[in-house]
């Protein structure tokens, strides 16, 4: 039986003419990134990713940029607004598929993520055998990670700073929010202050812990949330299609430490975005 078939077969709900595209398309892949094709024989118990075909994709008009890339790794400095992973309307738009476009290496694969509103350093495994040993750095937490924000200047808050602030974060009611309830903490960040312009400063976080929003959650609780976030603390209505670029969320992944698993080189990596400050 071709994989075609199987698919067919197996979601008779899509119509086989949107299977058949999808496979033009390269929609359809193995899970080290190869691109399948609808006669290649289909195999028990093997896993397949497929990817729907989206009639139209919202267009980013950021490119991202390489920084490093050796036989193991590579390194790309990510603009606002790029998704790093295909999800809900995004697919080509998406840092993955952009550098494997780019770099014709199918299976690249990113070891950590960071939000599409944030800009910044993202690390790509190159080589399926090796990928657990780099997550496993994140998972050991033997990365340090630092980030700049633009937020509010509180006089209060910076007699206090640096702080290491410690909270307990959850998902919300609502998918998009996450939110600080009581227990035992399972985040912390430490918070530093940079400079000052005005109302607003530049603040270096350098998070020990990685839950999603984590740093968003942490200035927002602390009553500086970051400039032009559109989740915390009031959730805007999502845009879709017609996306407004002028307010970048004011967050950089601006530098990562490491030692690299496999080459046993100590890694730094500063990423040469810069924000509206």
């Amino acid at each position: 039986m071709s994989l075609l078939h199987f698919f067919i077969k197996q979601f008779p709900h899509v119509n086989a003419r949107e299977w058949e595209s999808r496979f033009k398309e390269g929609l359809i892949l193995d899970l080290d990134g190869h691109v399948l094709s609808a006669s290649d024989s289909y195999r028990p118990n093997s896993h397949l990713i497929y990817f729907r075909r989206l009639e139209r994709e919202p267009e980013i008009p950021f490119e991202e940029k390489i920084l490093f890339q050796d036989d193991h790794i590579l390194v790309a400095d990510k603009p606002h607004f790029l998704p790093v992973t295909p999800s809900g309307l995004y697919l080509h738009q998406t840092l993955l598929n952009r550098l494997k476009k780019k770099t014709q290496i199918p299976t690249l694969s990113p070891i950590h993520r960071i939000d599409r509103d944030t800009a910044g350093l993202v690390i790509f495994s190159i080589n399926p055998e090796e990928r657990a040993q780099y997550q496993n750095l994140f998972r050991d937490r033997s990365v340090n990670k630092f980030y700049e924000a633009i937020a509010p200047f509180s006089q209060d808050l910076s007699d206090k700073l640096p702080l290491t602030y410690q909270s307990r974060i959850e998902e919300s009611a609502h998918f998009l929010q996450m939110q600080e309830v009581h227990g035992a903490p399972n985040t912390n960040t430490l918070i530093e202050l940079m400079e000052v312009s005005g109302a607003w400063a530049k603040y270096r976080l350098n998070p020990n812990t990685g839950k999603k929003h984590q740093l968003r959650c942490h200035l927002n609780a602390l009553g500086i949330p970051i400039r032009n976030d559109q989740i915390y603390p009031v959730l805007t209505p999502y845009q879709e299609y017609d996306l407004d670029f002028s307010k970048p969320l004011q967050l950089l992944a601006k530098e990562i430490q490491f030692r690299d698993p496999i080459t046993q080189v100590d890694r730094l990596f500063i990423s040469a975005r810069l924000l509206n400050f």
